[in-house]
Order: structure tokens, then C-alpha cells, then sequence
């Protein structure tokens, strides 16, 4: 399963089933991710009756962005340190089984608690999937620059994942009413009824089991990460610990990497996210959804979020593209870096502030250059983080940084966002307060990740740690 040194470019049958794989799970980890981007503001409309501006729909906006990105952080550590003790490829079987019927069965959905534990369950599942598949992948190339490559080009898959959801909901929009109803089975009756059998927001949630039917199918069959089964058979596999990660030598990798990783997530979560919150206040949007009847304007206000969405991930995917040709030309992390962090912090801010008070046009540029600059970042972590921590931390290491720094911290933006775009003078359309608070969002956590750029550590050698 190992790269031959003397032809690097070759891979085996093996090694392309699993890079193939690994592109297509990358790519629907983000699937189910991104959906909250759409289905937060009709699912808390439809099953509370709360109004997009009033404190009951944004207490209910922060938790769905939140709660669950919070309740992935843990069990997505704990995913890394199972990574590490039982191996890469059962963790990702059990991790794909669990975010794939979670967000089927979330599409039933009769209440907001329900829906809640639901996307809680999805998270979990995404998040344990990530580390573990980013340690097998690394683990399986022993040549850095093919190791690199394959980084690169497998998590740049993962913006075709934003992309499919943003046209799957806007193909659920557009066709809701001629696709069968949705309704609980008599056995499940208890929990409640369906008052919107064909809303789009439950056709694109339980759109997320299908793509993950070939990856339960065919990753059971596949090989273990051979570096890491040659140590467990050979008994000199160390047992993972959390404290090795704040030893001297991994402390400012670890603090760092965490900081910086929580400032990724909030420009996603506390910016990019929201724009399906942004787009009814466009002038068109609102000029087209005036003295239209309610169904009609959330079908008007759902096609331009999609359009919007679709924009923000052609984005993101030019944005992981260009990452994964650039890693392998700028040798400094740092530069590397600051290829997306100086850039973001100026046109980012401006994108929120000022496009969607022009046009849907300004808004949808806007949103792919802000797509660029922040999504491009998430591939810089896969490449990067293998390479600082040895092999009995690298699941445990990654799932700190990406759990503890992303989930639980960065993505506690979307709720700071929403919590303060409601504080803003009531004068203001709700969507306009809600661009100009992730305007500053985005302005603060670009800054901070700016900075901390500076004390990124440089990894200390192509080859991966022992």
C-alpha cells in the first residue's frame, strides 16, 4: 500500500480506491455540514412560527448553528483518540452510519428538539469521518510531495459537496410540490405531525442519506492504514494521550493550530453561513416577494439562496483548487497561509457590508470571493496538521485542533452572530442587521487568525513524525 520511492506518481488499484473514496466522503461530510446554512431559517419558521428578526427565531438559529457543531467538537475528540487505539478505517465505517441515517430521519422532524439531536447526531458523525479519514490518507504516502497532492486535490472535493447542497435545495425549491409527501410512519405517530409534507428543507435533509449508500458499501472492504496496522501488530503502537499534545514541543503547535482553526470555522459559521438570512433583504429579493402570498415568497427568497450558496461554493471549490496547487510550490506554511488570511481580512468584511445592499449580483460575487479566501483555508489544515504530530497523536492531535479549536469554538460565531444582529436598531431590515453583524464577525476573526499566523509553527521535516 506504500508509495514506491523511485516512482512516486504511480499509485496502486488500492491506493485509487481509496483516494477516490476518501474525495467522494470529503465531499459529503460537507453535504451534510452545509445544510444549515438553508434549512435554519424555513425549518424554525415552520416549527415554531417564529418570524426571522424576533429573539425565539434567533435563539433558535444560534442552537441549530451551534449546539451541534459544539456536541461534534467532543465526541469528534474523542473520534480522534478512537482513530488512534482501534484504527483509521473502522472509525470511518461507524462514523459514515451515523451521519447518514441521522440526517435522513431529520427531514421527519415535528418539533425543534427533534431536529436538534438529529443535526447533533449528523455532526458527530462528520466530525470523527474528518480526522480519521485525513490520518489514513496521509499515513498511505510515504513521497511528500504525492502525499501533498493527495491532501490537496481529495479535500478540494469537499467544495462539491457545498455546491450539490446548494442545488439540491434549490431543486427541492423548485419541484417540492410534485415530489412524494412526507409523512411518519403510524408507529412514530407519538411524536407528532408533519404540518408541511413538502417542504424543501426536509427533501434536502433526507437527501443526505444517498450519497453515503457506496461509501457504507464498499469502506468496510478496504485495507487499514498500513503504517498504523505495521505498529499495532509489532506492539510499538503509544497509547494516545491528550496531555502529550501540551508537552513543550507540541504546546505552540497545539495552542496555535487551535486558535487558528477556531478563526476558520467563524468566518464559515458566523459569516458565510448567513447569507441565506442576508439574501430577502436584496432589493430585487424584496422587490419580487412584495404582496406575494407566504409560500410564494419563501419559494422567491429559497431560489435566490441557492443561487447565492451555489456562487460562495464555486468559490470555495476555486479556493481548495488553488490551495492544493500552491502547497506543493510555497515551501513556508506561513506564506502559504497568508496567501488567504491577508487578502480575506480586507475583502471578506466588505463583501458582508456593502454587496447585499446593491444587488444579488454584487452579492453573489461577493460571496465567491469570501468562498475563496475562507473555505481554501480548511484544505490548508488536512495538509498541515499530519505533518506536526507523530503517528500515535495524529487522530488525537488533528481531532483537538479541528474539535475543540473548530467545532466548539468557531462555530460558536453563528450564534454570536445571530444573537447580536437582534440587538441592532429595529428600524433595520432584520437581514440587513444580520450582513452587517457578519460583517464585523468576519473583520475580527480574519484579524485574529492574522495574527496568530505569525507563530505558526514551521513543520520540521517532509517526512511524516514518528
Amino acid at each position: 500500500m506504500n508509495a514506491s520511492a523511485s516512482a512516486p506518481s504511480r499509485l496502486t488499484p488500492s491506493q485509487w480506491l481509496i483516494v477516490s473514496l476518501a474525495a467522494i466522503g470529503f465531499a459529503f461530510d460537507i453535504y451534510e455540514l452545509l445544510m444549515a446554512q438553508f434549512i435554519v431559517r424555513p425549518a424554525i419558521m415552520e416549527l415554531t412560527g417564529a418570524q426571522p428578526g424576533t429573539p425565539e427565531f434567533a435563539r433558535w438559529a444560534g442552537r441549530l448553528f451551534y449546539v451541534p457543531a459544539f456536541a461534534g467538537g467532543i465526541f469528534g475528540l474523542l473520534g480522534g483518540y478512537l482513530t488512534d487505539r482501534l484504527g483509521r478505517r473502522r472509525v470511518l465505517t461507524w462514523s459514515i452510519l451515523l451521519y447518514a441515517f441521522s440526517a435522513f430521519a431529520a427531514g421527519y422532524s415535528t418539533s425543534m428538539e427533534m431536529l436538534l439531536i438529529l443535526r447533533c447526531t449528523t455532526f458527530v458523525g462528520v466530525c470523527v469521518e474528518f480526522v480519521a479519514a485525513v490520518a489514513w490518507l496521509a499515513e498511505l504516502f510515504n513521497d511528500p510531495r504525492q502525499r501533498e497532492n493527495v491532501l490537496g486535490y481529495t479535500q478540494a472535493f469537499s467544495s462539491f459537496g457545498g455546491l450539490l447542497v446548494a442545488l439540491a435545495f434549490g431543486l427541492a425549491t423548485a419541484n417540492a410540490l410534485s415530489l412524494p409527501a412526507i409523512a411518519l410512519p403510524e408507529w412514530l405517530s407519538s411524536l407528532g405531525t408533519i404540518k408541511d409534507p413538502h417542504a424543501p428543507w426536509r427533501y434536502t435533509l433526507m437527501s443526505g442519506l444517498f450519497p453515503a449508500l457506496p461509501l457504507i458499501l464498499i469502506r468496510p472492504f478496504l485495507p487499514e492504514s498500513p503504517a498504523w496496522a505495521a505498529r499495532r501488530a509489532a506492539g510499538t503502537l503509544r497509547r494516545p494521550s491528550i496531555r502529550e499534545l501540551f508537552a513543550p514541543q507540541l504546546r505552540t503547535t497545539t495552542i496555535i493550530t487551535t486558535i487558528m482553526f477556531a478563526c476558520s470555522y467563524g468566518a464559515a459559521f458566523g459569516a458565510i453561513q448567513q447569507l441565506p438570512q442576508i439574501v430577502p433583504g436584496v432589493p430585487e429579493v424584496r422587490a419580487a416577494t412584495e404582496g406575494k402570498p407566504v409560500p410564494e415568497q419563501k419559494r422567491i427568497e429559497g431560489l435566490n439562496a441557492s443561487k447565492v450558496g451555489t456562487a460562495q461554493e464555486i468559490g470555495g471549490l476555486f479556493g481548495r483548487f488553488l490551495l492544493a496547487v500552491l502547497v506543493v510550490r510555497i515551501v513556508s506554511r506561513r506564506k502559504l497561509l497568508r496567501v488567504f488570511q491577508i487578502p480575506g481580512l480586507i475583502i471578506v468584511p466588505l463583501v458582508f457590508a456593502l454587496t447585499p445592499m446593491h444587488s444579488l449580483t454584487a452579492l453573489s460575487i461577493g460571496a465567491f470571493l469570501a468562498g475563496v479566501f475562507t473555505v481554501g483555508q480548511f484544505s490548508f489544515w488536512g495538509n498541515y496538521l499530519p505533518r506536526v504530530y507523530p503517528m500515535h497523536l495524529r487522530g488525537t492531535g488533528e481531532g483537538f485542533a479541528a474539535n475543540i479549536g473548530g467545532r466548539m469554538i468557531g462555530t460558536s460565531f453563528a450564534w454570536v452572530t445571530n444573537t447580536i444582529a437582534v440587538m441592532l436598531p429595529s428600524s433595520n431590515l432584520p437581514s440587513m442587521n444580520m450582513a452587517y453583524t457578519a460583517a464585523g464577525v468576519a473583520f475580527f476573526v480574519y484579524l485574529v487568525g492574522t495574527i496568530a499566523c505569525f507563530w505558526l509553527p514551521e513543520p520540521p521535516a517532509e517526512d511524516l513524525p514518528e
